[in-house]
């Protein structure tokens, strides 16, 4: 039987959403291509239709977060002007740092698995890296282009470091902690962006 090229779409789609919260739950050596094609609802079939290896699908998934988060990025960018650093680093902090393991973002989530991977992931996952660098300096208003950058690679690193240590502590209060203690200091870098 031939599916159309929508239904096509449709079960990548469902595969590449199940591999990235599979991933970012169980990391990569957590979980197979049994797990995968349950969780998706597909045949192994159907998987190996869409994606080569489990690699494969690893690179995919990371690709599509990393790819989300650039774009949050950029829709807070339009949404709130001047004051989109100051939404980003509340959103980052709040909810994507208290939110379902699964559902969190693929920075902190999946860079661990990343470092593991092959040649070609790392590299896939470096260019998507640098786009999300270019969205955050591009945003962060005057100056050269280089202090920009090495800003926006700080803020970067600064909450995705944050969420993992707030994520990794048992303490509840512990965790609020953290994200406060990186919140003021993300908010610190961002006073003089947001007065440019």
């Amino acid at each position: 039987m031939r599916y159309s090229s929508e239904h096509k779409m449709e079960t990548r789609s469902r595969i590449l959403g199940a591999a990235g919260e599979l991933f970012r739950e169980e990391g990569y050596g957590g979980s197979g291509i049994d797990a995968l094609t349950k969780a998706a609802g597909v045949t192994n079939g159907a998987f190996y239709g869409h994606f080569k290896s489990k690699s494969a699908a690893f690179r995919a998934a990371v690709l599509a977060g990393l790819d989300e988060l650039r774009l949050g990025i950029s829709m807070l960018r339009r949404q709130e002007g001047k004051g989109w650093l100051s939404a980003f680093v509340s959103y980052y902090l709040g909810p994507k740092r208290t939110c379902a393991l699964g559902q969190s973002c693929a920075l902190p989530s999946l860079s661990p698995d990343v470092m593991r991977a092959d040649a070609d992931t790392r590299l896939a996952y470096e260019a998507e890296l640098l786009g999300i660098i270019e969205e955050v300096a591009t945003g962060l208003g005057e100056g050269l282009p280089g202090e920009r950058e090495d800003e926006a690679i700080a803020l970067l690193a600064l909450l995705s470091g944050g969420v993992t240590l707030a994520r990794a502590v048992h303490d509840p209060s512990l965790s609020a902690r953290i994200a406060e203690a990186v919140r003021r200091a993300a908010l610190a870098m961002a006073s003089p962006v947001e007065g440019r």
